[in-house]
């Protein structure tokens, strides 16, 4: 599976799982319960804490746009873990 097919079923998955957290956060980010979703990333995704926080992190700091082009050079490169390991 290529790196977009991998997002789209992500993207899937994760508006399936948060998506009452998604609705009753409105479309602004600061009123989002982050600390709702790192908890529903560790609980029902096979996260540890720290990964979750750093998840929401990424989310919050850089958003989709620059998010996208990392994914990009990621798959480019075929780094399918970064040197962080996560």
């Amino acid at each position: 599976m290529k790196a977009g097919e991998h997002l789209e079923v992500t993207i899937r998955e994760y508006r399936s799982a948060l998506a009452g957290i998604a609705e009753s956060g409105g479309s602004r980010t600061d009123e989002v319960p982050w600390e709702l979703v790192e908890t529903r990333l560790t609980n029902d995704h096979g996260w540890t804490r720290e990964g979750a926080e750093q998840i929401v992190k990424l989310a919050r700091e850089y958003g989709a746009f620059m998010l996208r082009n990392a994914l990009a050079l990621a798959g480019v490169f075929e780094m399918e873990d970064g040197e962080l390991g996560y």
